[in-house]
């Protein structure tokens, strides 16, 4: 997720893509590739980088996503939470709205409420980007909280 935001604004290399998130030029690789992979970013034409190297730039295609995670449950979740981490650590915890809400719902009541959430959040991810707007991202997570 983090490097479909870095990719977002303008497109990176994978070495520019791996120094940013302080990773192996080989891990991010292999991130880049399945992300293209499922249409996330896409590869834009080679061009040469500044010692004359062929640089192949990724950017980031605008795909949104509520996470599904099925069988790799687990794994998944905790990269999708990791990833907003180091968002939010990027971005700094001033630059941060947060609410926090515990309720007491009969299970109809919570499903309607994600329910109403998740509709909220379409639509808005389905507007066309402003090109005078800013981005800002959104991450919802609902828990058992005994």
């Amino acid at each position: 997720m983090r490097i479909i935001r870095l990719t977002y604004e303008r497109p990176l290399t994978n070495l520019e893509l791996s120094q940013r998130l302080g990773r192996d030029p080989a891990t991010t690789l292999h991130h880049v590739r399945k992300l293209v992979d499922t249409g996330f970013l896409e590869e834009l034409p080679a061009r040469r980088g500044t010692r004359g190297a062929r640089e192949k730039p990724y950017r980031s295609t605008g795909l949104s996503l509520r996470l599904d995670f099925g069988a790799d449950r687990v794994a998944l979740q905790e990269a999708a939470l990791g990833a907003f981490l180091g968002e939010v650590a990027d971005v700094g915890v001033a630059g941060l709205r947060q609410t926090r809400l515990v309720f007491q719902l009969p299970e109809e009541r919570r499903a309607e409420l994600l329910d109403r959430l998740h509709a909220v959040l379409d639509e808005y991810r389905d507007l066309p980007a402003d090109p005078g707007g800013s981005r800002f991202a959104v991450y919802l997570a609902a828990y058992d909280s005994d």
